[in-house]
Formats: structure tokens, C-alpha cells, sequence
């Protein structure tokens, strides 16, 4: 593992897996996929080195069991794949919300439904993201822009995830997956770990309650401690705090509640979204992950022609950062909608914006990444003819 600061040239599955690391991932478990395979190898060079241990598991339903047991043993734990492998990890998923247990699951979407495109790009995955598994839940799910973000985000996703004892999503796609750049690592005085709880902290025979009753999750559920003295049960079943089944309505209607709450409620403190010339913008374009980018070079050749255009590009994608979004968009006049899908998340932006504002989709799903002109281009007609979304 490189010594920072220092500068680096990362591929961007590169930095995810030295992200997970620097946040203390000591287990992965994964099956190879494009195209997200270079953090599976990178992983597995580079965990034997720290302590950790690297498992290819026959396939991805194992993968994402195997880093649930892992952390629920003790040990921040992490998986990777692309969407097929992606479809096969949702009962997973949501076993890992109904057990609280904090686990990372990277998803480096590419093209599809089914096998799909495995070498070329997408966003086809931001609904499965957040309605994959079955039942109501919540979940919190970030897609970087850059490598730099990469590594960045993937920290937090840890975070996160430790804090509100939950399965975090940091979403890719091929693009930024097998892109290289070049930044300066931050300093170790500059990075926030969440730490789990020592259980030398813990009395010899100590019960540690893991699972709050608190029914709105004003509070978040203690932290889940280091694989030792602590001593609790685990259950997909509707369970009380102990953890065991307790199949009861009220029982149900207490746990589903504050499973979803501990993550809505704190939507303020969890969504992050970037502004890029928004201060004068009478038309917005949204955009993330990769799009982002272009989105963002093409803000700039609209503001060389004169039209005051701002970028607003979610980085939290899950959950939505509702209000400070439909703030920013209550005093202009048109959205831009740009995404690798056919408007997943074009249809959540419309719930938001004010009654008539023009709001418009300009969507790609053949395989390439969205150009800076053409959203240029889409930006233009949209201003000249005014159609609707």
C-alpha cells in the first residue's frame, strides 16, 4: 500500500480498492466480472499485505454472504461486481438491512438488461440501487465522478456504513472504473475512520444489545463491536433487540420503522450534492457519475454563448437530498435531465421541481458516454423549443 501523501496514478477500480483499505477492510469476498475485476486483483495483491484475507467465492450469492458472516464476525468486509452479479446479491442485500450489519457492496454498472454489454457503459442500475430488494427499506448509495472521488468515497462508504449499522452502494460504471488520473493522496490527519468498538471494552460477560427499540431512530444503533467477548443473535426474521424472532405487529411495525427512519431522518446529515455555477443559473442540468463530467465542460461552453446554465450533480444518490435539490430548483425555469439510462432518475428529479418548470431527459443507452455537445445541443433545444419531459 503506497505511503501518502503522495501522488498517485490510479485506475479507478484501483482507488476503490486502496479506499477500502485505508478504511480498514480486512475481508473481501468476490467473484470476477467486468468490469469491475481490476478491484477483485487489486484486493487480492494487496489485503495479504495489511492482515487481511481475499476469498474468489463461486459466485456472487457466496460473495455477498461471505462478507455479511465476516462482518458480523468482526471484520469491515467488502464486495464488488457489475450488474448481473449486482441482480444475484438483492436477498443478500437485504438481509444485511434487516440485520443491520455494515457491509460495502461496489457496483460498476455496465450496460444491459441480462449479460448485456459487458466493456461498455451505463446507469442502468440506479433504481435497482435503491429498490433491488424486497420490502421497505431505505439505503444509502454514492457514485463518484473522478478517481479522485473514488478513493475518497469509498472511505465514507465504510463510514457510513459502520455508523448507521447498515449495507452501503458505491455505484460506478465502466467509465470510471477503468479510468486512470492523477491526484495527491491526503494525509492520514485528513481522512475520518469510524472504528467499531473494541470488545476489550466490554465487561468479561458483558451482553451487548445490538439491535435498538427506539422506534423513530432519533438515536442510531450502537456501534457493532470487534469479533471477542460480545455475544448476540442474528435473524432475518422480524426480531426485538435481543435479536431474536419475535414475529409480533407491533414487534414489525417498531423494527421496519426504524430501520428506515435511522437512515431518513438523517437525510441532512448523509446526502451530498455538488453546485457548479448554480448562483445565477436560470436552467439546471443534472447529471452524475460520469455524465458529471461532461456535464459539467458542457455548463461551461453554454456559459461562453451567454446562457446561464449551472450544474447540479448528486452525489448521494440514495437517499435523495430532496430538499436542498427542489431549493435549488425552485427559481429556475428549465431541467436538464442527462443520464446513461432512460430517465431512472429523471423521473425522481420531476417529483421535485416546481409546477411549470420545463424539465427535459436526454438519455443514451447504447454504450457510450453522453458527449459535452451533445448535452450542449439538447441544452439548446430545449431553450428554443420548450418541449416538455
Amino acid at each position: 500500500m503506497p505511503k501518502n501523501p503522495r501522488m498517485v496514478f490510479w485506475q479507478g477500480n484501483e482507488a476503490c480498492a486502496y479506499g477500502a483499505i485505508k478504511a480498514g477492510c480486512r475481508f473481501y469476498a468476490g467473484y470476477p466480472i467486468t468490469p469491475s475485476s481490476e478491484i477483485a486483483e487489486t484486493m487480492a495483491r494487496e489485503l495479504p499485505k495489511v492482515g487481511g484475507v481475499f476469498i474468489q467465492m463461486e459466485d456472487e450469492i457466496a460473495s455477498a454472504a461471505a462478507i455479511i458472516g465476516a462482518s458480523l464476525a468482526g471484520v469491515k468486509s467488502m464486495t464488488a461486481t457489475s450488474g448481473p452479479g449486482f441482480s444475484l446479491m438483492q436477498e443478500a442485500i437485504g438481509y444485511a438491512i434487516m440485520t443491520e450489519t455494515p457491509t460495502v457492496f461496489v457496483n460498476v454498472m455496465r450496460g444491459g438488461p441480462s449479460t448485456g454489454m459487458p466493456t461498455k457503459p451505463s446507469q442502468g442500475d440506479i433504481m435497482q440501487a435503491r429498490w433491488g430488494t424486497h420490502g421497505d427499506h431505505a439505503i444509502i448509495a454514492l457514485y463518484p465522478s473522478t478517481v479522485e472521488e473514488v478513493y475518497k468515497y469509498t472511505i465514507k462508504a465504510f463510514n457510513l456504513a459502520e455508523e448507521y449499522r447498515t449495507p452501503v452502494i458505491l455505484l460506478m460504471d465502466e467509465v470510471l472504473g477503468h479510468m486512470y488520473e492523477n491526484f495527491i493522496l491526503p494525509p492520514d490527519s485528513e481522512i475520518e475512520i469510524f472504528e467499531r468498538i473494541s470488545s476489550k471494552e466490554l465487561e468479561e460477560e458483558e451482553i451487548f444489545v445490538p439491535f435498538s427499540e427506539t422506534e423513530y431512530a432519533e438515536s442510531l444503533p450502537p456501534s457493532l463491536v470487534e469479533m471477542g467477548k460480545a455475544k448476540f443473535h442474528v435473524s432475518g426474521l422480524v426480531h426485538d433487540e435481543s435479536g431474536f424472532p419475535m414475529a409480533t405487529m407491533e414487534t414489525a411495525e417498531k423494527l421496519i420503522r426504524r430501520l428506515v427512519n435511522k437512515i431518513k431522518l438523517h437525510i441532512d446529515k448523509i446526502a451530498e450534492c455538488e453546485e457548479f455555477m448554480m448562483d445565477d443559473a436560470e436552467t439546471v442540468i443534472i447529471a452524475y457519475g460520469s455524465v458529471a463530467r461532461s456535464a459539467k465542460e458542457a455548463v461551461l461552453m453554454a456559459r461562453n454563448d451567454g446562457i446561464k446554465v449551472g450544474l447540479l450533480r448528486p452525489i448521494t444518490i440514495w437517499p435523495i437530498p430532496i430538499e436542498k435539490i427542489r431549493k435549488k430548483l425552485s427559481n429556475v425555469q428549465n431541467v436538464l435531465v442527462a443520464e446513461m439510462n432512460l430517465g431512472q432518475y429523471a423521473s425522481e428529479v420531476s417529483k421535485l421541481v416546481k409546477p411549470g418548470t420545463k424539465i427535459r431527459l436526454l438519455s443514451k443507452v447504447g454504450g457510450e458516454l453522453i458527449a459535452p455537445h451533445e448535452i450542449l445541443n439538447e441544452l439548446n433545444s430545449m431553450l428554443l423549443e420548450g418541449i416538455d419531459f
